[in-house]
């Protein structure tokens, strides 16, 4: 008896692909479907298997006896049979190893995925560990939440907790931006520190003008505006007379364009503005009166602003002290007393509340050492918790 196995999508057409190989005599002796397992089962569609038998041919003369005839028959039904069994085992082992090879592979693939998770989870709680850092050094929910979340989009399965940090890195690098400083460029240049009082303008402006003059050879002026808080302009003439450069005192906007004009043969005029409430509208809006009065004259120089606010202030405050000079264009962010704190969390908040670029830090009263361009690098390290 010849036996074989024959696989179509449906019965019918296994039963077909039976008989035109076997022959119309072939006989059907099992049918089943056969279902995928695991994984396979979501790339292959089940399928039909029959098992078809065909006896081969007796031929028969009439000098073998009708017995004989017949016991040989009965012999080949017990044979059939016995091939038939003989082929049901071989199916059933089949089967059951099938159902091993299923079952590891179900069990390596759980495995897997379960590594895959405790992996994951080991990234998040990384990441969760990154944000509490970033929010104990005072940088805004929102902004923290908004790093953390393109990290987390952004994650591969290979990245590592060293490539992960990195990122963070690089990110909070990205949103700081390059530093925007003073240049020499050859242009005349009338130079306005705006901000509110006690944040170390006039400070500010004899570092800046010392190392134009010293180091850059710069010829560089003053202006102050400031003629509300005691002593301010004896503390600016005091610099002015160890720098041995002019002070022009005014007393309102209208002032500066004549006391610019009275400067004309210096490059660098730096301006000390007074340091006004930016709760008072009144106030406030003199400086902008100021520097737009120079804006808009025929006087041929550039304008720039910085302005002036410590990284000591409290986020909340910060953000009204910058709404209140928002009509103010271009103007750039100068912090100072680092050395006051060590959250600088505030620096990449305002950067980002207001889109300014960031200019220099200051860290200390020492004229004109304690003055520096921001390093970006180093204020990322800062935040992230380094040193």
């Amino acid at each position: 008896m010849v036996i074989k196995k024959f696989h179509a999508p449906t019965e019918a057409e296994a039963v077909l692909k039976a008989k035109e190989e076997m022959g119309s005599s072939a006989v059907v002796l099992n049918v089943k479907t056969v279902k995928h397992r695991g994984i396979a089962k979501l790339f292959k569609k089940d399928y039909v298997e029959i098992t078809a038998a065909l006896e081969e041919k007796i031929y028969v003369t009439g000098d073998i006896p009708q017995k004989t005839i017949d016991e040989a028959a009965r012999k080949n039904e017990d044979m059939n049979h016995e091939d038939v069994q003989r082929t049901s085992a071989i199916e059933e082992k089949l089967n059951n190893l099938q159902s091993l090879l299923e079952n590891k592979m179900k069990e390596d693939i759980d495995n897997l995925r379960e590594e895959e998770k405790e992996e994951e989870d080991e990234k998040i709680k990384f990441l969760k560990l990154i944000y509490h850092q970033l929010i104990e050094n005072e940088v805004d929910e929102k902004y923290a939440n908004s790093i953390i979340n393109d990290i987390e989009n952004s994650l591969k399965k290979e990245s590592n907790l060293d490539s992960i940090l990195a990122s963070v890195y690089q990110k909070i690098i990205l949103k700081l931006g390059e530093a925007s400083i003073l240049e020499n460029d050859g242009r005349k240049k009338v130079v306005f520190f705006i901000g509110p009082t006690g944040v170390g303008k006039t400070t500010t402006i004899a570092k800046l003008a010392s190392d134009f003059k010293l180091n850059k050879g710069v010829k560089v002026g003053m202006i102050t505006s400031d003629t509300y808080r005691i002593a301010a302009v004896e503390q600016l003439n005091t610099y002015a007379s160890i720098l041995d450069v002019p002070v022009n005192v005014i007393y309102t906007p209208s002032e500066l364009n004549d006391a610019v004009k009275e400067l004309s043969g210096y490059q660098m005029i730096f301006v000390d503005t007074a340091g006004r409430s930016h709760k008072n509208e009144e106030q406030r809006n003199e400086i902008i009166e100021m520097i737009n009065g120079i804006k808009n004259s025929e006087i041929d120089v550039d304008v720039e602003i910085f302005l002036v606010l410590s990284v000591t202030t409290k986020y909340r405050d910060l953000v009204s002290i910058c709404d209140a000079y928002k009509e103010l264009k271009g103007y750039k962010l100068l912090f100072t007393k680092l050395d006051e704190t060590t959250s600088l969390g505030n620096i990449l908040n305002i950067r980002l509340y207001t889109e300014a670029s960031l200019s220099y830090t200051t860290c200390g009263q020492n004229v004109p050492d304690d003055i520096e361009t921001v390093d970006v690098q180093k204020l990322a390290k800062n935040i992230l918790g380094g040193a």
